[in-house]
This record gives structure tokens, sequence and C-alpha cells, in this order.
């Protein structure tokens, strides 16, 4: 089963886009190789449901991590190397044999530069092949073992040992075995130079960042356990703990706009999608239960297409997550400012249905915030399946200040008028 998070989550969370300005992929895409990036890309957009399979990726990025290994490939060398194992040859001994000596004769009599080439991939791949078996013999663990059993081939013997470039019936002994008879195994030993690749720049952000592992565990344990949790794209960003389980799976977040609820839900929201993935996490320490999957709605938009207005637009979002979490799908949802299209009756009103409705659906983990107090006042009377948390504003004199820090309880933080007066719209609107 596929990890789901439809594109409203990618887009409100920011993780994919090679292009995308602070996309989380940009953060961690410092590999070396086109090979390397497409698996990266492949990885984010295919995190685990097997808590297993999490671990094991997590142990592979910590054991690089705790080597610091740099990528020992020359990058030019492996661009000649790939184009050359990837190009089709000869099926035979005789047909390789043959094209070898066409394309020298070729070259002496028309300046065909084919076999020069051919020769110089050939090189590249050798050389590549001698860097790929000392680095497989040189990983410790299961992540190397199918190359090292590629390499005790007696087939491969004469690798480092044997020049092949010497004479033409080496040169197509050598090809028809490259590129006919192991192909396979060839293909196999470029997707173990793409993932060497991935693992040993992803660990590397995660040295550089802090990054830390998270701990998977399988959903029945019901538990996400964090502290530390931070956004990984923000430069000093103010960290926080969180703590979900069987018993209180919902947080239910207050706080005045600006005082950092929608990065705190990006951020949680982030460190799950990455665990998910078996990637370093921006937390000092996590563990968790492997979820279905993750929703949210942060930004969600009008959609003048379809007529939509943006109150109408929020509601079909959560009438989608609805299904989800309906279907009976273990998630965690994130819902920020529900229903703030609307007028604040209304607003109130329907936080507080949906609110309750969802919390019938225990096998889920939420996140909600919002600004209109009364519904997280509604809620705690009481709610031990609701934890009430929020992000204090610290008046220092006339101006606004924001810890960015999470506080036990409910708060009753109102300063739009404050921001309003700061920036003297009324006065200006008054003198013209």
């Amino acid at each position: 089963m596929n990890f789901i998070a439809d594109q409203q989550t990618l887009d409100d969370l920011n993780l994919l886009g090679k292009f995308r300005q602070h996309s989380i992929f940009s953060i961690f895409n410092k590999v070396h190789t086109p090979g390397g990036e497409k698996l990266l890309e492949e990885m984010f957009r295919n995190p685990f449901t097997d808590y297993e399979a999490i671990n094991r990726r997590s142990a592979v990025f910590q054991y690089f991590q705790d080597n610091q290994m740099a990528f020992p490939f020359n990058r030019k060398t492996l661009a000649l190397a790939e184009n050359y194992l990837n190009s089709g040859g000869a099926g035979s001994y005789l047909g390789s044999l043959t094209v070898l000596a066409q394309m020298k004769a070729a070259r002496s009599l028309l300046r065909d530069e084919r076999y020069n080439g051919l020769k110089e991939g050939l090189a590249a791949a050798i050389e590549i092949l001698c860097s790929a078996r000392e680095l497989a013999f040189r990983l410790e663990g299961p992540f190397a073992a199918p190359i090292r059993i590629i390499f005790a081939n007696p087939r491969l013997n004469w690798l480092g040992v044997e020049d092949v470039l010497t004479s033409l019936p080496l040169m197509a002994r050598c090809d028809l075995l490259l590129r006919h008879v192991m192909r396979r195994e060839m293909s196999a030993l470029l997707d173990f130079i793409y993932e060497t690749d991935v693992f040993i720049a992803v660990s590397g952000v995660a040295r550089e960042r802090g990054f830390t592992y998270a701990t998977a565990m399988p959903a029945r344990v019901r538990l996400l356990k964090a502290s530390a949790i931070r956004h990984p794209g923000l430069a000093g960003a103010i960290a926080n703990p969180i703590w979900l389980d069987r018993q209180t799976n919902m947080l239910f977040l207050t706080g005045a706009n600006m005082a950092g609820k929608s990065t705190f839900m990006k951020s949680f929201g982030i460190a799950m999608y990455l665990a998910h993935m078996g990637f370093p996490v921006a937390a000092g320490y996590m563990e968790f239960s492997v979820m279905d999957g993750l929703f949210s709605s942060i930004n969600v938009a009008d959609n003048l297409n379809q007529g939509y207005s943006h109150f109408y637009a929020e509601v079909k979002r959560v009438k989608k997550v609805a299904e989800e979490v309906g279907a009976g799908r273990n998630l965690l949802v994130l819902f920020d400012e529900l229903f703030k299209g609307t007028n604040v009756k209304d607003a109130y009103d329907a936080t507080l249905a949906c609110t309750r409705a969802f919390l019938a659906y225990d096998n889920c983990f939420y996140i909600i915030s919002t600004h209109i107090t009364e519904v997280g006042e509604a809620l705690s009377n009481p709610n031990e399946k609701i934890r009430f948390a929020y992000m204090p504003t610290v008046m220092d004199g006339a101006q606004p200040v924001y810890t960015y820090r999470l506080k036990n309880g409910i708060t009753d933080d109102r300063h739009g008028m404050v921001l309003i007066r700061k920036e003297g719209i009324i006065e200006m609107l008054e003198q013209e």
C-alpha cells in the first residue's frame, strides 16, 4: 500500500519541485548524478507504509552519515560509462569484433570518431567498475551485498589487472561481456551508484543541519512522539515538542494571527512525511507509528474556473478529508484555521461541529488550529481526547512579540486592531 498525500498536501508543505523555491526536495537535492536526482524524486513521491522498510532505509542513511563518505566517482567519467553501458552492443563475440574492426577502419579512412568514442566509453566503464568494486567491499552491511556478488563473478577477474584496450580481440570480449552478457548486472551496478549518490547527499545534509532519524513502529501502536520539531527550511527556527497517542489523538491549537500556528503545523507535517520516507527529520528525537497517509488544509484557494468561493473550496476540502477518514484509513490530518472564508458565527459552528465529528475516528491523528478561541472552550468540557495548546503573543508596549513556543491551554490573544493601528491605517484614511 502506498502512502497517501494528495497534491493539495504536497503544495501546502512545499515538498516537491526541483525548481520550486524553498521546496523540501531542494534542501536534500545535493546529488552528483542525474540518476541520483531521479531516484531522489522517486523516494519523495513514494514514502513507505512498512515500518521495517522505513527503519532499514534510515539505518543506511545513518551508516553513511557516521562514516562521512564523499562521492567516489568522477562525474565526467561516470557520464561516459553510463552512455556506453546503456547503448546497445553486439550479441556475439564475432559481431562485436566485426563492429570494432569496421569502426577502426573508418577512423583511419574517413576520420570517423565512433571507434575512439567507444574505446573512451569502455575505458570509462572499466574505471567506474574498479571504483564501484572498491566501494562495495568497503561498505559494511547488506546494502552493498548484491554488488559484492556481482564482482565475485570470475568473469570480472580481469578488472584492474588486464589492459583490455591493447587489442581488438580483448576489447571485443570485454565489450560483449559488459554490454550483452552482463547487461543486467551492469544496470544493477549503475542503480547502486545512484543509490550511493542519494545516501551520501542526504546524510550530508542531515549532518550539516543537525537532523535526526525517526524510529518507525507498527500502526497498531498509535503513537507520535517528538522533541524539538522545527521547520527544516528555516534558519534558526524555533523547535517545539509534540505527543499524540491512542488516548489523546488531537492537538487543538489556538493563537493570534502571525503567532506561528501554520509554521508549526507545516513543520510537523513535513517531519511526518520525511519520516515515512526513512529520511532525516528536523527534530531532536522522533518515534511514530506508521500512517496510511497525510492530508492538510492550510493554503486552500478559491477556484474561479469552477465558480468556487474560498469558503466553498474549504468545504470541499474538508469533505475530501472526511471521505478518506471515513474509509477507515489511519491518517494524519492538519487543518489550519478552518472555514476562515466565512463569517465568524458560521466559522464557529462549522469548526466545532467538524472537530467533534472527526474525534469519533480515533484511528487518526489531528492538529486543528483556529483563532476562534470559543471553539476550544466549547470542546474542553471535558475532553480527554484533545490536548489544547497555543502560540502566545507577548505585548512589548504597543508592539506584539511572538515567541513561537507551544504552551498548554487556550489563549484569547487578539491583536488584529493592534496591527492595524501600528500601520496607521485609520489615521491615514481620516487624514485623507
